[in-house]
């Protein structure tokens, strides 16, 4: 199943959302499962430009893409996704570029 990086951050009411409910995030995961077929792999809290790096496994892209639409409709989160390949699948098929 492809996967998938997905840099949010918070908006001021996201911030403010997350402060006075942290398991918010927890019930994210299970409502993108459950609603989108998108399963969480790993979740991240960073410093700087962004707050969240997620690692996302996903049916497709429009699966994606209806998600982040979905997600970021709210207001309270702004979303960058990027499809990622694994290595080892590049390195083949790179050679088989010729």
């Amino acid at each position: 199943m492809p996967v998938y990086v997905m840099l949010t951050t918070l908006t001021d009411e996201g911030m403010k959302t997350l402060k006075h409910k942290p398991e918010r995030i927890k019930e994210v995961d299970k409502e993108v499962l459950e609603r989108f077929g998108v399963k969480v792999l790993a979740q991240y809290v960073v410093m700087g430009p962004y707050d969240f790096v997620n690692i996302l496994e996903a049916p497709d892209n429009d699966t994606i893409v209806k998600m982040a639409v979905e997600l970021g409709s709210r207001g309270t989160i702004r979303t960058l996704t990027m499809p990622a390949i694994d290595v080892d699948q590049f390195i083949k098929d790179l050679k088989e570029l010729g």
